[in-house]
């Protein structure tokens, strides 16, 4: 499923920031329970809070979605 796809791409990219979630989620402004269902897959997370995690892991969307 996409949703988890793209959860697990963000893991992979934040745990090589060094960051945890809770304080990943603090840096972008998201509560860490929703990140960490975003994460899980869990979640239909909007564009916008696609961009957010993109941009606190200071990467491109197209980025985000490689490999995908």
């Amino acid at each position: 499923m996409i949703t988890a796809k793209i959860g697990n791409r963000i893991r992979e990219l934040r745990t090589q920031t060094g960051l945890s979630q809770e304080k990943f989620a603090q840096k972008i402004g998201m509560d860490r329970t929703y990140f960490a269902s975003v994460e899980l897959g869990k979640r239909n997370i909007s564009i916008v809070n696609i961009e957010k995690i993109a941009n606190g892991l200071e990467i491109s969307l197209s980025e985000l979605f490689k490999d995908i």
